[in-house]
């Protein structure tokens, strides 16, 4: 890559439901306080996506103040008909995102469509006219939106919040054409860690909202202990770096 490549937006949505996977088969669900990095790429894929591309989530700030609501659903019951679930939504949820794409390593066929000038303009084009498909805030049932955005533009409700633990929460699926490490080639993994492991066999801190950052904090000995870095407004989910 010659050029950063990078798209700044605002996603918005009248409610959100950020959960884990193994909730989906049924039962009551519960969203997460914030965005997960799948239901973000998720987003970015909604607005532009090739086989040739990788988008990279790199930072996400909270700007409306986390407001959950709970709703009585009748959802389909596996054995027939219908059953009774309480679903608690995040309510009036906005944020600002900022991501660039890479190349998929793991597609060689697909070299000679390798034009990044060619892919972020098309990108770029596509954020302002909303995405090229329906934006889903988690789930299909909550509508999201799109545009164009400066990443620093607006103030968040929890820009001058020191710290901010998430504590465990499902971060992503390894797909086996977008796998880096060997072993999570030719299968489907999900990681459910503070930990994330991106191109170069790098190893990354997990996930920043807002104001704090969750992370493994290197120990004397070499291994890593979960904890919070506090002092900071925003987190780099994509770089595994603090910025603020």
């Amino acid at each position: 890559m010659e050029k950063e490549n990078s798209i700044t937006f605002a996603l918005t949505g009248r409610r959100a439901l950020f959960t884990d996977p193994v909730s989906k088969m049924g039962g009551e669900k519960f969203t997460y306080q914030v965005p997960t990095y799948q239901a973000l790429k998720g987003v970015l894929e909604s607005i532009y996506w090739k086989p040739t591309l990788v988008w990279i989530v790199d930072r996400v700030r909270v700007i409306k103040p986390i407001r959950s609501e709970s709703q009585a659903v009748r959802p389909i019951d596996y054995g027939g008909g219908n059953t009774l679930s309480i679903y608690t939504y995040l309510s009036d949820v906005e944020y600002r995102v900022q991501a660039h794409f890479v190349w998929n390593e793991n597609r060689p066929d697909l070299v000679r469509d390798r034009d990044e000038n060619k892919h972020f303009f098309i990108a770029r084009r596509a954020l302002e006219k909303g995405g090229r498909r329906d934006i889903f805030l988690g789930t299909r049932e909550c509508q999201g939106y799109v545009e164009p955005l400066d990443f620093e533009s607006g103030r968040g409700a929890y820009d001058e919040v020191d710290e901010f633990p998430l504590g465990l929460m499902f971060h992503g699926f390894s797909y086996p054409d977008e796998a880096v490490r060997q072993e999570e080639k030719n299968k489907l993994e999900a990681r459910q860690s503070l930990e994330d492991i991106l191109p170069g066999d790098e190893e990354r801190d997990y996930y920043v909202s807002g104001p704090g950052r969750m992370c493994h904090t290197p120990d004397s000995d070499g291994s890593k202990t979960q904890g919070v870095q506090p002092g900071k407004r925003e987190c780099d989910i994509g770089g595994g770096r603090c910025a603020g």
